[in-house]
């Protein structure tokens, strides 16, 4: 039983909306908590799932500056990093935006995990499970309808 509301992910906007989430968010990664918060944002795009941002103040793992950017035509220029956590370390599994666009300004230095990269994620009483492919960082929880983009043969829609 999930406490989200239904969402069609096709309902979503574009160019995408950014919203503060009302559910708890906890990451885990090696035994150990990687963030624990109820202060996350998240951003909503046609055909994805939703990325959440987590406040710098409410990531308790280590997070190592990891080679490599990538550019998003809605927030900006992002920075990757490794994740440490316990007894594991993520390479490249987390990002965030330094200096985002005007309507992201919200989000500047929060950080964004690639759930597949880490032990577990939850929204409320979800467990994330990751979005689709190996490149976009959207949470997919038991709420969400639609066709969710990532899969091979999505990536030009």
């Amino acid at each position: 039983m999930t406490d989200l509301p239904r969402e069609n992910v096709q309902s979503y906007p574009r160019p995408p909306a950014l919203q503060a989430v009302p559910q708890r968010i906890i990451i885990r990664l090696g035994g150990a908590v990687v963030a624990d918060t109820n202060r996350a944002m998240r951003v909503l795009e046609t055909h994805h799932a939703p990325t959440y941002y987590i406040p710098p103040d409410d990531v308790t793992a280590t997070l190592r500056p990891a080679a490599g950017t990538s550019f998003c035509e809605w927030k900006g220029a992002a920075r990757y990093f490794d994740v440490l956590a316990g007894d594991k370390i993520a390479t490249r599994a987390a990002w965030a935006y330094d200096r985002p666009t005007g309507r992201f300004e919200a989000i500047a230095g929060f950080a964004a995990f690639y759930a597949g990269l880490m032990d577990e994620a939850w929204v409320g009483s979800d467990r994330v499970v990751p979005q689709p492919g190996d490149f976009y960082g959207g949470w997919v929880t038991s709420n969400l309808e639609g066709r969710i983009k990532g899969a091979p043969g999505t990536t030009h829609w």
